[in-house]
């Protein structure tokens, strides 16, 4: 992925499609996408088993979980240069630690969340035509009042570029170039119904075909796209492998991007150039380790589909 070659994307395209709803968009994700670092000399997170929380107390055995944590390679800074626009976040707070911090969790803390939104907000002030997704959809060892904390920190660090809750038709990209908005968070906890500015999550679907097999993944984008909702939500098509317990232990010191990804992402990226945007058709789609291919440059091509459609239909 080329740094920074997409980073003024949505800015970029065509008039025309800046007046299509964000949901008929193909838009590029990424998955665990603040991944990208994690602390092994902190404790294992609370989103890990209890037997795997012993273990770890053996300083190899993070060495070790390290390799199956890290999802992506590229800061959000990076990511967001080439043209990643939706971000996949799990936090937690730290228990045992004084204060009511956030950090990002995948099996290991990541950095705090303050430090990541910051990063992804300087982004957007020097790119103000860009929007994204901010999908908080799993939280842990997390009370109210961290919730609270959080969506405090959320407001502060966005402020009046927080996209309120709307109909999800009505938000395209000159609707938010109008109100100088550019981020939709989506809040996956009851509290969301409090804060205007907080979209539920059942308005970003992102079923999980949970395999190890290529084919069956495939298969499962297809079956669920097919079932996607005609209107009133985004919808994520996860193309990303999860390893069975099994395949960990099978290859433990390959790591989930030496065993799973790098082999089968070419796959993923041909299933991805035959897709369509559009009602029914690809929104937003994910992936694991999005430098390794042409992957956001690929979704975000797809757009030029619905760009023939609207000129043969102005024509006829």
């Amino acid at each position: 992925m080329a740094a920074g070659g997409n980073a003024d994307w949505m800015g970029s395209l065509a008039p025309a499609l800046s007046a299509f709803p964000l949901a008929h968009l193909a838009i590029p994700g990424s998955h665990d996408s603040f991944s990208y670092w994690v602390d092994e000399k902190s404790p294992v997170g609370p989103d890990q088993a209890t037997a795997i929380k012993r273990l770890a107390k053996i300083s190899l055995v993070k060495k070790l979980m390290k390799k199956w944590s890290v999802t992506q390679n590229l800061t959000f800074k990076e990511q967001l240069e080439g043209g990643i626009r939706y971000f996949d976040l799990r936090v937690s707070s730290k228990p045992g630690e004084v204060g009511q911090e956030i950090y990002f969790i995948h099996g290991l803390f990541g950095i705090n969340v303050w430090d990541g939104l910051m990063e992804i907000n300087t982004f957007l002030t020097e790119h103000p035509k860009e929007a994204i997704f901010l999908d908080f959809n799993h939280f842990y060892a997390m009370e109210d009042q961290h919730h609270i904390y959080l969506i405090n920190r959320i407001q502060e660090a966005f402020g009046s570029k927080l996209c309120t809750m709307e109909y999800v038709e009505n938000v395209t990209l000159r609707y938010l170039w109008e109100k100088s908005q550019q981020v939709l968070i989506f809040y996956h906890y009851p509290l969301y119904q409090e804060y205007p500015f907080l979209w539920p999550g059942n308005k970003m679907p992102a079923p999980w075909a949970n395999t190890t097999n290529v084919h069956k993944l495939l298969q499962f984008l297809e079956t669920t796209l097919g079932e996607r909702a005609h209107h009133g939500t985004f919808h994520v098509s996860q193309a990303i492998l999860t390893p069975r317990v099994k395949t960990i232990a099978r290859y433990l010191i390959r790591g989930l991007k030496n065993t799973l990804v790098r082999r089968n992402l070419p796959l993923i990226l041909n299933w991805v150039k035959t897709q369509k945007p559009g009602i029914m058709g690809v929104n937003i789609i994910t992936s694991d380790f999005v430098e390794l291919v042409d992957f956001a440059a690929t979704v975000i091509a797809l757009n030029n589909l619905l760009l023939e459609g609207h000129q043969a239909m102005t024509k006829s």
